[in-house]
């Protein structure tokens, strides 16, 4: 979450999102159900994924099996083999949408953990005076995702930044060489529900796009150069086969 927020926009944000979906039977668009599995991490197990209308604002949800955010990532003690766990959701929307060079891949929204690094570097998660030591909070990024073999055949990986060049970056880039967006959204994790809040100017505006959700494992390189961040592990696809058939309630 956000820290300038604190615990009361964690609630405000669930009951945001109990209000909307008392609503979803009237606002027209497109949830997605999947089936359990007991061979899922409770925590990542997807039974419900949507994007809701909530005034000036958009709320991505999903409602897993287990207890949303319990399982989190061992700390390894350095960059390289370090490992992200991931509630996204990759969009339809244009990857220049939020700031980044135009048709560059899978424009997602992500709610990540990963404790031996930082890369918020605008926000204090925690309120401690230093804004480099949180990523072992939970927080939001926009990322842009596209298919590189180095990280298995058909594997997917946040888009690298070729060294020596200088593409579009959004204003809240942590200045790492990927395609990574470091926004500062609202967010929540109540129970089986993991929800990110973003204003609808952030997208400019747009309703009109598809949308999918997957809970995911992403791990640093060893040697940390490009592909520097690999899906290395999918725990559950809402649709079954990344097809993004959600549309905005």
């Amino acid at each position: 979450m956000n820290a300038k927020n604190g615990t009361n926009t964690l609630l405000a944000a669930a009951c945001a999102l109990t209000l909307a979906a008392s609503t979803l039977t009237l606002a027209g668009g497109t949830h997605i159900d999947s089936p359990a599995s007991n061979e899922i991490d409770p925590s990542f197990d997807i039974l419900k994924a949507r994007v809701v209308t909530d005034g000036s604002h958009l709320i991505f949800h999903q409602e897993a099996r287990g207890t949303a955010g319990e399982s989190v990532p061992k700390k390894v003690g350095q960059l390289g083999g370090s490992e992200i766990y991931t509630y996204v959701w990759p969009t339809t929307l244009d990857s220049s949408t939020v700031g980044f060079e135009a048709d560059k891949g899978i424009l997602a929204l992500a709610l990540t953990i990963h404790p031996d690094f930082d890369d918020t570097p605008l926000y204090d998660e925690d309120n401690d005076g230093d804004k480099n030591n949180d990523g072992d909070k939970w927080h939001s990024h926009w990322v842009v995702l596209t298919q590189d073999d180095s990280c298995g055949q058909g594997g997917l990986k946040i888009r690298d930044i070729p060294e020596g060049t200088s593409p579009k970056m959004p204003a809240t880039w942590p200045e790492l060489p990927i395609y990574i967006d470091s926004p500062g959204y609202d967010w929540a994790l109540h129970n089986g529900e993991a929800l990110i809040r973003v204003p609808l100017k952030e997208v400019g505006l747009s309703k009109d796009f598809k949308f999918d959700a997957v809970t995911s494992v992403l791990k640093i390189n060893e040697n940390v150069h490009a592909p520097l961040a690999c899906i290395s592990n999918v725990w559950d696809i809402a649709s079954g086969d990344l097809s993004l058939p959600g549309t905005v309630q």
